[in-house]
């Protein structure tokens, strides 16, 4: 292919696909055919990777080794020579002058013809970035068709320099290789900071983002262009691998494939979709053959299960009852309705005998001294070496089942509810935890009407609530969004209309409780802070609030 000459303007190539950290040959093999699919599907003259795509994203500290450097370096070789025809722009970590740099590089026609180093490197909430990568100060600008390309990746554009920089080199047009990891409101917020480069700079931009999760990451894709008037002119789908095309030409950006603009997603929708890719590609690309979880009749394992079916379907989903003494039956009636709902195997175990031996053997031990919460947990505990045990045997990944709430104020027990592999709904507080339960009732009722409408009760004392421990979710939720979301002091919380008491109540449970959430389970990310990458608290300290002791 003449990249100078022939039919006027540049058809462009929006490669949104899912990755894997570390699999870098199988990710060059996705790049080349991906590459050879624009070319002779789409016609592209170029075609746009995500960022880190040879790697995947984020490495994390696989970066510090010399050899995986080295392996994306020849992959990146094998890419080049295997890719004819066609402009690729791919991401790859490289070590250029001694240091390593996150690049953008163009391919043509079996060599590297330009080689970008990210200018801006986060280094905040889960970014990292500043620990592996030195940053570069030079703008890249290439041609293709007549059309001068100017290279940037991610956090580049959400800053002004680097675009203004690529603009003054004489770049017609930026291209933005993008690892953007999902959350809440994400997708407006990319639309906002990226209508301010192309405003300042008078420019269109073509974004490209990974999809697929990564451990609690989840990318949600929903690459799009924007043309130098501000508006978007194609959108790819949220959660989906894909492959679309622009056309650039006489400053004018528009759409080259069908269907132009993928069907948006509601707030809610676009959670329940995170978490269904997040529990798919921890199984998948961990190896797992499947996933086992308690089913206790509650609402948080009946979104859980309908979730692991969703992402795994019904045949790689056990779900097993542990009742005990205090379980009421209509919680038996209802996991075993969902079951048979789902079409997913289920079995009862009861764990009465088990937690009669714990009381027997600790009998010696215990005399003289009331029940309370050890009893309690003693129950989760079977229930975790049951799981457990299941798991060891059919090599089937543990789901957790707790949300938000719980993890925040300690609301679970270790080695217990919370042993497991992976926690789906861990970032999700428990009134959205109702919110996706309606809306995965309205595609299909598969979670029962009386599992939304009941109390929510752990079941481990005779008649208990939820909210016997803790305030009303609808209080609770609020007070720990602005408390661990947003930083609010209790102060400043109790200002905006909470009472002193509860507010005290719950920051005491949230700061004494960080040394179970240390030990929880990864689970899917889908707010702004979440636990783990995001809020990173010390175990020991003597902090105490101002004026609020």
């Amino acid at each position: 292919m003449n990249h100078e000459g022939g039919r006027q303007g540049a058809r462009i190539a929006l490669a949104q696909l899912n990755f894997t950290v570390g699999a870098i040959e199988d990710n060059g093999e996705r790049v080349i055919a991906a590459a050879r699919r624009a070319r002779e599907e789409l016609d592209a003259d170029l075609v746009v990777f995500p960022e880190l795509a040879l790697t995947g994203y984020p490495p994390e500290d696989l970066l510090l080794r010399p050899d995986f450097v080295g392996a994306a370096g020849c992959t990146l070789q094998r890419v080049a020579k295997a890719v004819q025809g066609i402009d690729v722009v791919v991401g790859v970590p490289r070590f250029q002058d001694g240091h390593l740099y996150n690049c953008g590089v163009v391919l043509r026609d079996g060599r590297v013809i330009g080689s970008y180093r990210k200018r801006e490197l986060p280094n905040y909430s889960v970014f990292d970035e500043k620990r592996y990568f030195r940053s570069g100060n030079e703008p890249l600008v290439f041609s293709c068709r007549h059309v001068k390309f100017g290279v940037t990746i991610c956090e580049d554009l959400w800053q002004p320099a680097a675009a203004h920089l690529a603009r003054q080199a004489g770049a017609q047009i930026l291209l933005n290789l993008n690892a953007s990891p999902f959350h809440v409101g994400k997708a407006d917020l990319r639309d906002q900071v990226i209508r301010e480069r192309v405003d300042e700079n008078d420019i269109p931009v073509v974004y490209v983002n990974l999809i697929g999760g990564q451990d609690e990451l989840v990318f949600d894709g929903q690459s799009f262009a924007m043309d130098h008037r501000g508006e978007v002119v194609t959108r790819l789908g949220a959660f989906e691998e894909s492959l679309g095309a622009v056309v650039f030409h006489e400053n004018d950006l528009r759409a080259a494939s069908e269907p132009a603009f993928a069907a948006p997603m509601s707030d809610v929708q676009s959670v329940y979709q995170a978490i269904v890719t997040g529990v798919r590609d921890y199984v998948g690309k961990n190896g797992f053959n499947g996933v086992v979880l308690g089913l206790s009749g509650g609402i948080d394992s009946a979104l859980t299960l309908a979730i692991a079916v969703d992402a795994l379907g019904p045949e790689r989903v056990t779900a097993v009852q542990m009742p005990s003494r205090y379980t009421a039956q209509m919680s038996i009636e209802d996991a075993t309705d969902q079951c048979q709902r789902l079409g997913v195997t289920g079995h009862i175990l009861s764990i009465e005998a088990p937690f009669q031996a714990f009381l027997d053997t600790l009998a010696a031990v215990f005399h003289g001294l009331p029940a309370d919460t050890t009893e309690e947990n003693i129950q989760a505990r079977c229930r975790g070496v049951l799981l457990m045990a299941i798991s060891n045997k059919t090599g089937k990944l543990v789901l957790t089942t707790g949300n938000k709430s719980e993890m925040a104020v300690g609301y679970a027990t270790l080695y217990g509810d919370m042993a497991g592999g992976f926690a789906p709904i861990k970032d999700v507080p428990k009134t959205l935890v109702y919110e996706l339960a309606r809306y995965r009732n309205r595609i299909e009722e598969v979670i029962p009407r009386r599992v939304l409408s009941r109390p929510p009760s752990a079941e481990l004392a005779p008649g208990q609530c939820d909210q016997d421990a803790l305030p009303p979710y609808e209080i609770l939720d609020p007070i720990l969004e602005m408390y661990i979301e947003r930083d609010f002091s209790p102060s400043e919380i109790v200002a905006a209309g909470f009472p002193a008491d509860t507010v005290r109540r719950v920051v005491g449970l949230v700061n004494r409780n960080e040394y179970k959430r240390r030990q929880a389970p990864p689970g899917v990310r889908i707010s702004q802070r979440a636990f783990g990458r995001d809020r990173r608290y010390p175990i020991t300290s003597g902090f105490v609030h101002e004026n609020f002791p």
